[in-house]
């Protein structure tokens, strides 16, 4: 699987928000400052993330992105989805965007997509923003 820029930088972006989950909602300015993620690019992304559910926003000086649930209850497979689509390598092992394939039940090969396609599923699924929080925040936050 390959993680595109529109990928990373929503995991990114979940990883700041949840990193400030506690101190209400963030100016799309300092997500993109904290992240290295640049303005315009983020306003897309985080509307994207907005419409699937994940984020809420506040309007006014006091206003910005704040996550819509805790971070433990976000998983990073969640959001990868939402940006990227399936995790499956190719579309025929897919679960969510499955391709019929000529090849399908002679592929010599299909079962090790399957496993790609399960092993990263199943990591990415069992990591909520919340485990992210908690090895990232020695090294981005080290007055907590």
């Amino acid at each position: 699987m390959r993680l595109s820029t529109k990928g990373e930088y929503a995991s990114r972006a979940m990883l700041e928000l949840s990193l400030k989950y506690d101190r209400g909602p963030q100016h799309i300015h300092g997500i993109s400052k904290a992240q290295n993620i640049p303005e315009r690019f983020l306003e897309q992304i985080l509307l994207l993330l907005k419409r699937a559910g994940y984020l809420k926003s506040k309007k006014g000086q006091r206003g910005g992105y704040y996550l819509a649930k805790s971070p433990a209850e976000i998983n990073v497979a969640e959001v990868i989805r939402v940006l990227e689509g399936p995790l499956a390598p190719i579309d025929c092992v897919s679960v969510m965007a499955h391709e019929a394939c000529p090849m399908e039940e002679t592929c010599g090969l299909r079962w090790l997509w399957k496993e790609v396609r399960d092993s990263v599923a199943e990591i990415m699924e069992r990591t909520t923003f919340a485990d992210l929080v908690r090895r990232n925040k020695p090294l981005n936050d080290p007055d907590e």
